[in-house]
């Protein structure tokens, strides 16, 4: 056995999410670092690749 570090980009999904569904699929999650989280469509309206 080894120990991997990966890095996901998620949509819509809590760490608790993240961590419950690759539980059920047997992967043991041994941490979750958010590193960088920004909200989407709300700051412009929601038409967020809208070129004038």
């Amino acid at each position: 056995m080894k120990n991997s570090s990966y890095i996901l980009k998620v949509s819509d999904a809590s760490k608790a999410d993240v961590r419950k569904a690759l539980k059920a699929y047997g992967i043991q999650v041994r941490a979750i670092t958010e590193v960088y989280s920004e909200k989407i469509g709300e700051e412009n309206g929601g038409e967020e690749d809208k070129q004038e």
